[in-house]
């Protein structure tokens, strides 16, 4: 049972130095047309390079805007290898029917222990004191310098990172409180309070563990910090326009804030070789990270595999669980059949229009999967006769179409 498009002439594209398990992954299943480039591109760059490929594998800095989708006519599918999409205008990948995937689990445990890090760290004063010993200063003192035992963690955003980190925390005797928009259940002795400004106002360390959305961006600005403990400590991995910079950097100059570590910036550069600046540049009391959270070697390798498999279960079956645009199907294998995927505008009729032109064929259907969201309907069917290309474009030239396809 062979796909209908040589896998050798399906041409994948991955940036920004994707773990070479994705590599092995897509040729272990028998895709072989990989170009592996170790940077993100810019917006003209990536246009040129997108027009022909079927599959885009990336991680935080590219950025597929509508004008980029709109030029990879021939794109099938996204993967982010990260946590986050929002490097990826989702709307315009999903009326274009591109699905998109990432990984969201694979790095939790690698931005917990930074985080605990962090606050160790932070708590002991280690960024002065690293500071000054690079400068021959030798600052042997107890003042500023307390144990995590018996402090109180505030997580803001009690999801799968907020949650590894509430179990780190209690284990080494952090008293952990949280606040999520959706009530969660805690994690052994967690505590959940009932708004962002009671966690504020309780807590010896604030950490974010928050999605890019509207609702968050700039959630932690001047009011917030006036809100926050004096000597208290902020820790942001969570994403760069979630804390006003300007802000954080008057209150740790105020010394109502007494350090931070931030490892999620507004402006982030594309490559290791660009410059990165930071209104928190000098302070000694910030631990400044390249957005390395989730940047463990066991991590991206869990990463490469699994976003890599994703798409691979997209390209060999139809599969699209974990999708952020189609909606989520998880297909069986079936033997001896021919299956054709259609995804479509989410408008009443269309079930009625591809089984009369299958019917008029004499195609009879095996099986048939359907799903849909607000905007799209994604279905897969499964027939015992031939498909032709006369039948594809009849599929195709439906108003609701927006892609369809014979797998295999």
């Amino acid at each position: 049972m062979g796909s209908s498009y040589p896998k050798e002439k399906i041409k994948i594209l991955l940036l920004e130095g994707i773990h070479q398990n994705a590599v092995k992954t897509f040729q272990d299943a028998g895709y072989t047309n990989i170009e592996l480039l170790s940077g993100a591109l810019p917006e003209a760059e990536l246009i040129e390079k997108i027009k022909d490929v079927s599959i885009v594998g990336i991680r935080s800095k590219t950025q597929l805007t509508a004008k980029v989708l709109e030029a990879a006519e021939r794109l099938w599918a996204i993967a982010a290898f990260c946590i986050g999409t929002n490097q990826i205008d989702l709307k315009t990948a999903a009326k274009q029917g591109k699905v998109v995937f990432n990984s969201p689990y694979s790095n939790t445990r690698s931005v917990a222990e930074l985080v605990i890090a962090d606050v160790i760290f932070l708590m002991r004063g280690i960024p002065q004191k690293n500071a000054a010993a690079h400068n021959k200063v030798w600052m042997k003192s107890a003042k500023g310098s307390n144990e995590v035992r018996g402090k109180v963690l505030g997580i803001i955003g009690y999801g799968h990172i907020g949650t590894q980190v509430s179990v780190l925390a209690e284990s080494m005797g952090l008293k952990v409180i949280y606040y999520d928009i959706v009530p969660k259940l805690p994690m052994g002795n967690a505590t959940a309070v009932s708004s962002l400004d009671e966690l504020l106002a309780q807590s010896d360390v604030v950490s974010l563990h928050v999605p890019s959305t509207p609702e968050t961006k700039y959630m932690i600005g001047a009011a917030e910090f006036a809100k926050m403990q004096k000597g208290s400590f902020l820790i942001n991995l969570s994403r760069g326009n979630v804390v006003v910079i300007e802000d954080l950097k008057a209150a740790l100059e105020s010394e109502h804030i007494a350090g931070a570590a931030i490892d999620v910036f507004p402006h982030e550069p594309k490559t290791n070789k660009d410059p990165f600046t930071t209104p928190l540049q000098g302070h000694t009391n910030v631990i400044l990270t390249p957005h390395i959270g989730g940047s463990t070697q066991e991590a991206q390798e869990n990463i490469g595999i699994d976003a890599a498999m994703k798409l691979v279960n997209y390209l060999d079956n139809g599969s699209t669980v974990g999708s952020h645009t189609v909606p989520e199907l998880h297909l069986p294998k079936q033997e001896g059949t021919h299956r054709i995927l259609h995804i479509h505008e989410n408008v009443p009729g269309v079930m009625t229009e591809i089984n009369q032109i299958l019917s008029r064929e004499n195609i009879n259907v095996v099986g048939q999967y359907l799903k849909t969201n607000e905007a799209v309907g994604y279905v897969v069917l499964d027939v015992n006769s031939f498909v032709s290309h006369e039948v594809v474009e009849e599929l195709k030239s439906l108003k609701s179409t927006i892609k369809a396809r014979v797998l295999y």
